[in-house]
């Protein structure tokens, strides 16, 4: 039982879970600025910062993520599926381009 609220946790943490379509794209690289995520790029090739990515996962444009918020802004948070690789926090960091 102790082990089911702890894998629930970061669920309950999310703001709200988009559906992603049959055709989202998926997050490939984190855009980083001095240590902080502004963006995301997507296997589509394109690059978006953080209000437009959320607005995207919101049209279900962008699989495996849900919303969260901070200090009133708004970002992407991996869905956990107990798969450790395709976390955000894993991903490769790129600039805008």
């Amino acid at each position: 039982m102790e082990n089911q609220n702890a894998s629930a946790l970061p669920m309950m943490s999310m703001k709200e879970i988009p559906q992603a379509s049959s055709t989202a794209a998926q997050i490939t690289a984190l855009v980083k600025e001095s240590g902080k995520v502004d963006g995301y790029q997507l296997s589509s090739g394109q690059t978006l910062g953080k209000d437009d990515a959320v607005a995207l996962a919101r049209q279900g444009g962008i699989q495996g993520v849900g919303i969260s918020e901070r200090d009133g802004a708004e970002y992407l948070k991996s869905i956990p599926d107990g798969t450790e690789s395709n976390n955000l926090n894993n991903l490769p960091s790129v600039s805008f381009t």
